[in-house]
């Protein structure tokens, strides 16, 4: 099957990834660097979907039997996917207003 502690790693880890991205991008364009904000969101969104594909694979592997233990890890991992969503969501709005006041 899977070695589940290493497969939570991997949300884990891309989720991380895709917040710091996230933050990064902002950054970017706080100073008006508006294609470097959007390149770095791509790869916050690339990383985002790396980390809900391994989400996807670990709910594929439990299939509503509940054979897959919840562990503190794995609800550790979902706390990053969570709040790394929550806040590509929120840096993409605050891009938005930068990008308009900029204009």
């Amino acid at each position: 099957m899977f070695d589940l502690e290493e497969t939570v790693m991997g949300i884990i880890i891309n989720a991380g990834q895709s917040r710091s991205l996230c933050y990064e991008a902002l950054r970017c364009a706080k100073q008006g660097q508006f294609s470097e904000a959007d390149d770095l969101l791509k790869q916050a969104t690339e990383a985002a979907n790396a980390a809900h594909a391994v989400q996807t694979k670990l709910i594929e592997a439990d299939q509503g039997t509940g054979e897959i233990a919840v562990t503190l890890v794995l609800v550790h991992a979902q706390d990053h996917l969570m709040t790394s969503m929550l806040a590509k969501e929120l840096v993409v709005e605050l891009i938005d207003i930068y990008r308009r006041q900029a204009a």
